[in-house]
């Protein structure tokens, strides 16, 4: 276990120590007792017991150099300079085996460094420390590996979602980019594609996996990890000028490479990619990375703050653990940067009936995804037979004829699209994927084959005609609407913890998206694959950004974040009707020529009122934002505020009617009184419209009444450490007054998993990260080596979660 009173105990001892000598009747003389230090803030929880080295992120007192900047302050790297080294030697002086890794001064104070846990509270003791926090690992944000294009089937036609926001309208304009440099934060950049290298310099970047200027993806046979190609698809993204346009075709690109083989970094070095990218001169940077931590204060986000406070606009994916709230994870959770969600193209949908022998149905069955529209329906009027391949890893396919056949496949342990594309891979000609669980799974468009979707108990129907004998199907496919513009079921939705701001900002096209990647292949090593994620919307909104501050030079990054909010096109949920909420689309699916042509900013875009706690009686809060007149004329603003049916118990009052001169700006007071005994405890949203009798704005805007329903449990991890025990690392946003951890056996063998038994229960468990240490025994009995997955189901306040992670056990 994890001392939790570690840090209580060394504030308090050092005082109580110098103390003891006067307690008593016989002291002489009063004793002068000195205040214990002040330690520095820790954000994460540690397990002080243990000896194991781990990397943390060390912020000091001493202010970066934007920082100073920002607060009137002069500072200069020299100053700062001594600062960190007068700490790094303290550090190195109270802790033991410490090894200082990368450094920070610009926008960023701080260093890096190895030590064992055990020494963390040693370290947050050192004069000149602001606070620790841990060493975050980061991944690409798409969904599957997405699936190379063949030359064969490649058309430039497939780039659809840049025409879709309007690029093509912005570059009829004359915008293109031209004279605005992105940072793409990444995996790297394939800067010798054709429909790149117009973008690169001979100044290319930086990569900071391997040290040196050569930002380019990782190669295949890299014994650390897998190739890569996620960033060269984002670089397209933006400024892609050959088979394929970007969003911005003529910007100039810089590509830092933080995530290495696999796709994988950590927060060390997005840190200095961020550093590197502002001092660089960058105009924009593009993040398409994530985790899965719904937390504004790492210092990633600090540093992505003081980069937009610098004059750099930051654009950051929202995650892919949609579609509940609360999954928005860190840098999406960054307070200043744009948090971009992802959106389907348009597109059409069918009806699907499939069947097998006389008198068994599968009413479940409905059209999950499918690469063209025509390859869909020529499923008709065939009888193919079907084969059970598990989970459909590759592996499963081993030994099995699925040519022109379809693949029955198990939901679970990996995505969706690499399931398809795996039956692809082998021959298949579509693809069957039944629930593992109770309920309906996800659509996912643009998979590698037409992909029917039923239920766990059509899926066993399917099983045992299988076993039975009756291995063929057939299907019956019609064409039934067209859809507008969706929100992804994949995107994150927010909102923040702790600061309980609306995230995504904005929405962009992200799902089936073609761009620029290496195929890795000597012989032909330049191609286009189809990917999906808020990885790719993300760049959809950095190349969006690029064109505004082409048309816009003397804009700051707040005129770009709020032209491309306040002009964002509401998107509608076809199985309602009615607008996503606005944790899901943030301020609407964003349109160019609108953001282009605006003639009024609303700054901030989107507003959180935050949490109302008053049971009896109204509780009031004040809030404020800026609105500038772009245009040559005055100005009469009207403001008018919808709480939809809750607008009796929750109003707001604002100014009337607001004149402001061209060219202007006037700041609008808002008071937001809530009733919140005439409320249920929960989550509300409505609008703010801003009106000049020509044309509206809506600005989002949400509020909490009692405690928000954020999960009790919202991360687990797990490490297996040198001498066979584990570390269990759990987050806990608001505490818990229990947690309960569990072992399961994996299903990754096909098998549904199975429960092993309990690790331990605890009680009252802080706000934050907490660390259990575990013996890797459950009963008494040592687990044997292999797949499982642990478990923490924490309760607070009535609520409960569950979180969880897999783990090898070796």
């Amino acid at each position: 276990m994890a001392k939790k009173n570690v840090l209580k105990t060394l504030v308090t001892s050092a005082a109580l120590a110098l103390a003891i000598s006067g307690v008593g009747p016989a002291a002489a003389a009063p004793v002068n007792v000195m205040e214990a230090p002040k330690l520095a803030d820790l954000v994460g929880e540690f397990n002080f017991d243990s000896a194991a080295r781990g990397t943390v992120i060390v912020e000091l007192t001493e202010p970066s150099v934007v920082e100073a900047k920002q607060k009137g302050q002069k500072q200069t790297k020299a100053n700062l300079g001594q600062a960190r080294s007068k700490v790094k030697n303290d550090a190195a002086k109270a802790v033991k085996d410490l090894k200082v890794n990368r450094e920070y001064d610009h926008v960023f104070s701080g260093f890096s460094a190895e030590l064992p846990e055990e020494e963390i509270p040693a370290l947050l003791a050192v004069p000149g420390v602001k606070a620790v926090y841990p060493d975050v690992t980061y991944t690409t944000t798409n969904v599957g590996e997405g699936k190379e294009v063949t030359a064969e089937e490649f058309s430039p036609a497939m780039f659809e979602s840049a025409p879709f926001i309007g690029s093509d309208k912005a570059w009829d304009a004359g915008y293109t980019g031209e004279g605005v440099t992105v940072a793409v934060i990444d995996t790297g950049a394939d800067y010798t594609h054709p429909d790149l290298e117009h973008a690169f310099g001979d100044y290319k970047g930086y990569d900071f996996v391997d040290n040196d200027q050569d930002p380019r993806e990782t190669p295949p046979g890299d014994p650390r990890g897998a190739s890569t190609n996620h960033g060269s698809h984002v670089s397209g993204t933006v400024a892609a000028n050959g088979q394929i346009k970007g969003v911005a075709p003529e910007a100039s690109l810089l590509a830092y490479r933080v995530l290495g083989p696999g796709g994988r970094g950590t927060t060390e070095n997005v840190i200095a990619g961020i550093e590197k990218a502002v001092e660089d001169g960058a105009d924009v940077m593009n993040l398409s990375l994530g985790n899965s931590l719904n937390d504004p204060d790492y210092a990633t986000s600090i540093a992505l703050d003081w980069a937009m406070a610098e004059g750099v606009v930051a654009v950051t994916s929202n995650g892919n653990s949609g579609p509940n709230n609360w999954t928005v994870g860190s840098p999406g959770t960054s307070r200043d940067a744009i948090s971009v969600g992802a959106t389907q193209l348009p597109y059409n949908v069918y009806n699907s009936v499939i069947s097998t022998s006389d008198g068994v149905e599968y009413p479940s069955a409905k059209v999950m995804g499918f690469p063209s529209d025509e390859e869909l329906v020529a499923l008709n009027g065939q009888e193919l037979e079907f084969v059970h391949v598990g989970m459909g890893a590759a592996a499963d396919f081993a030994g099995k004829d699925l040519k022109g056949k379809i693949a029955l496949i198990s939901r679970g342990d990996f995505a969706f699209v690499d399931k398809a594309a795996n039956a692809k891979a082998a021959g298949a000609v579509g693809a069957i994927i039944y629930n593992n669980v109770a309920g309906e799974h996800a659509d996912v468009p643009g998979m590698a084959v037409p992909t029917i979707k039923t239920t766990l108990e059509d899926g066993q129907k399917l099983l045992a005609e299988l076993a039975k004998g009756n291995n063929k199907v057939s299907f019956d496919i019609a064409f039934s609407k067209k859809v507008g513009e969706t929100m992804a079921g994949f995107s994150s939705r927010g909102p923040v913890t702790n600061t309980w701001m609306v995230k995504p900002d904005v929405s962009a096209p992200g799902v089936n998206i073609t761009s620029t990647v290496p195929t890795h292949n000597a012989a032909n090593p330049h191609g286009y694959a189809a990917m999906q994620g808020t990885s790719m919307a993300s760049p959809h909104v950095a190349g969006a950004a690029a064109l505004v501050l082409q048309a816009n030079p003397d804009w700051s990054v707040q005129d770009v974040k709020a032209a491309l909010m306040n002009t964002a096109e509401d998107v509608i949920d076809p199985a309602t009707g009615k607008s996503y909420a606005h944790n899901s689309q943030g301020a609407g699916s964003i349109r160019l020529p609108d953001a282009l042509q605006t003639e009024t900013l609303a700054a901030p875009g989107s507003h959180s009122f935050g949490t109302f706690l008053k049971t009896e009686g109204k509780q009031v809060e004040k809030q404020q934002f800026t609105v500038k007149n772009l245009s040559e004329k005055a100005k009469t603003y009207s403001f008018e505020v919808n709480m939809g049916e809750h607008s009796d118990a929750i109003k707001v009052s604002t100014s009337k009617n607001l004149k402001v001169n061209g060219g202007k700006s006037q700041q609008v007071n808002l008071n937001v009184q809530v009733d919140a005994g005439k409320l249920a405890a929960g989550y509300y949203e409505g609008s703010i419209t801003i009106n000049d009798g020509e044309s509206a704005i809506d600005v989002p805007t949400i509020l909490f009444v009692s405690e928000p329903d954020y999960p009790r449990a919202e991360y687990v991890g797990v490490a297996q450490l040198a001498d066979g025990k584990f570390e269990i690392q759990g987050l806990f946003p608001g505490g818990a007054e229990k947690v309960e951890l569990f072992v399961y056996t994996s299903n990754s063998a096909g098998a549904a998993g199975k429960f092993v038994g309990d690790i331990a229960a605890y009680e009252n468990i802080p706000a934050g990260y907490t660390t259990f240490e575990w013996d890797g025994t459950v009963n008494g009995q040592k687990l044997a080596a292999g797949y499982y997955n642990i478990y923490a189901y924490a309760t607070y306040k009535g609520q409960s979660d569950l979180a969880g992670a897999n783990i090898l056990i070796k």
